[in-house]
């Protein structure tokens, strides 16, 4: 305990520093339980996709898609989501999976996509990089 007060007395502005992304990481935790919902982690995703079908939305932008996403995902780039709800937006009732690269984003999406009309929706948590972390496939095609 007394290397960390030295630590701090000795260098105030990196302890500042880590300080604020504690902060940020938990803020972005409340934010995401509080706009996104429940959010799944790769065991559950992998079990809602085998046993529900759920639309598989891709929330990164359109060169990200392409360099490998989950198989039957459907691009929707979050900065023009609302010009895809048209495409996807056709059974409100089947559950949707919404991923980005870490997470972050797809709690912005699951709530335009609630906000929308869908009944569940379920971010990715840890998103794709989580995905591939547990040696999961994904695809080009």
């Amino acid at each position: 305990m007394d290397q960390i007060l030295e630590f701090a007395g000795n260098h105030p502005v990196l302890f500042a520093m880590l300080g604020g992304a504690i902060a940020l990481f938990v803020a972005n935790e409340v934010h995401a339980a509080v706009a996104g919902g429940k959010r799944l982690n790769v065991t559950e995703a992998v079990r809602l996709i085998n046993d529900r079908d759920p639309i598989i939305l891709d929330v990164r932008n359109p060169a990200d898609f392409k360099r490998g996403h989950l198989l039957h995902a459907q691009s929707a780039p979050l900065a023009k989501l609302d010009e895809h709800m048209g495409r996807i937006g056709k059974d409100k009732a089947r559950p949707v999976l919404v991923y980005c690269a870490i997470g972050s984003s797809s709690s912005t999406a699951a709530d335009k996509l609630k906000k929308s009309g869908f009944a569940e929706v379920y971010p990715l948590r840890g998103g794709i990089n989580a995905w591939v972390g547990a040696n999961l496939p994904v695809t080009t095609k």
